[in-house]
């Protein structure tokens, strides 16, 4: 269950500072948070994580609300070289990164409902005998 993003015209160190935010977080809460932050990146990372989770839901049938983000990878991409002219002839450079972006997504495993198990001498003990239950209580 992946999802991955890349060529995205912004820089690496900002979308880490974002991805850093939703990392071991479950997929729906992780939704959330990048809803409403107001960056970039999180507009970005909102619709890959969004591709995953529909990913999980089409391709391996499972529910959104059991899946959690295993890992977030924010890796640089290529980045365009352009020149802005200067004074006497020059020409500064500016780099324009981008940024390549993976999400993976992973189930969380249930915990199996714990059934105590009763030992028939526990049982023999907390039941009353019919004899003594139809006894009516001296008082004193």
């Amino acid at each position: 269950m992946k999802a991955h993003l890349r060529k995205v015209r912004i820089s690496p160190k900002k979308t880490n500072v974002v991805a850093g935010m939703i990392r071991e977080k479950s997929a729906v809460e992780a939704l959330r948070i990048l809803k409403l932050t107001p960056k970039k990146a999180a507009e970005v990372l909102y619709k890959v994580v969004h591709s995953a989770v529909v990913n999980a839901e089409t391709n391996n049938d499972q529910k959104r609300e059991n899946l959690k983000i295993a890992s977030v990878i924010v890796n640089k991409g290529p980045v365009l070289k352009r020149h802005l002219p200067s004074s006497r002839g020059r020409a500064l450079p500016i780099q324009k990164p981008m940024t390549h972006i993976s999400v993976e997504l992973e189930v969380i495993a249930e915990e199996p409902k714990k059934v105590e198990k009763v030992s028939k001498a526990a049982t023999k003990t907390a039941k009353p005998n019919k004899a003594e239950a139809k006894k009516p209580k001296a008082k004193s």
